[in-house]
């Protein structure tokens, strides 16, 4: 096989290797059942093999169900993994019951938030300094995840500024981008809409290529704290299946 014909078959087979996308609501939580057992499409997905994962639980909250993590110390998360277009909106709810006193989302012993969610992006590692390689690939091995390249985190964050867009401390392809500030809001359920290609070019600078999975999570492991996050409703909206005004 011709050299340069083989990053272009590995792109290939992890595409076929990934679920389409196939409507708007295959990413929601509202008919899994309550319990220790992920919703349909959802798993578990490791942040930290040297710190105690966070509980995740499906929970009944106002007759629907949501995906509630503990993280007492600890860090959560669950992936759906699927390839669509970026031209779409992500749209969810989510809650929490207090933000992380010591975040900091400049620093690496402040990087926990009270909830995240994650937007993967389909960049090849190619694309990536040196530097940011070897980072990548060392994070792939403590996890044993395979993690994006590239990818946007929106956060309910402590104290920054709504808007505040910033690299993560550990590994700046990461973009994080505060939507929610302060405890306000904490305790009551807040919805959420976003334009993923638009975020993309806000944070990177050039158009997007495709969604790879979406996230969830909570993490308080670097500040030693604990907080509780719940997630619902959370739809992928392709520009596509959008209502024609």
């Amino acid at each position: 096989m011709h050299r340069r014909s083989r990053p272009v078959l590995a792109a290939l087979l992890i595409a076929l290797a990934l679920p389409a996308l196939a409507d708007t609501t295959s990413l929601d939580f509202s008919r899994a059942p309550t319990g220790t057992a992920l919703p349909a499409g959802w798993q578990r997905y490791t942040m930290s093999r040297h710190k105690p994962p966070a509980a995740v639980t499906v929970e009944t909250l106002g007759g629907r169900s949501v995906v509630h993590i503990d993280a007492d110390r600890s860090a959560g998360a669950i992936v759906d993994r699927f390839r669509a277009a970026p031209d779409a909106t992500l749209a969810w709810r989510w809650k929490i019951d207090h933000t992380v006193a010591k975040g900091n989302l400049a620093k690496r012993s402040g990087d926990d938030f009270a909830a995240r969610v994650y937007v993967f992006f389909d960049v090849p590692t190619s694309q990536l300094s040196f530097g940011q390689r070897m980072t990548l690939s060392i994070a792939r091995h403590l996890t044993g995840e395979n993690l994006p390249a590239v990818a946007i985190c929106y956060v309910w964050d402590n104290h920054h500024a709504i808007g505040t867009v910033a690299p993560n401390p550990f590994y700046a392809p990461v973009h994080t981008f505060v939507i929610e500030s302060g405890n306000a809001k904490a305790g009551q359920w807040v919805a959420e809409t976003r334009d993923l290609a638009a975020d993309y070019r806000k944070a990177f600078g050039r158009d997007p290529p495709p969604i790879t999975g979406i996230a969830v999570a909570s993490d308080t492991d670097n500040t030693r704290s604990q907080a509780n996050a719940w997630f619902g409703d959370i739809r992928f909206i392709p520009a596509s299946a959008a209502t024609p005004h």
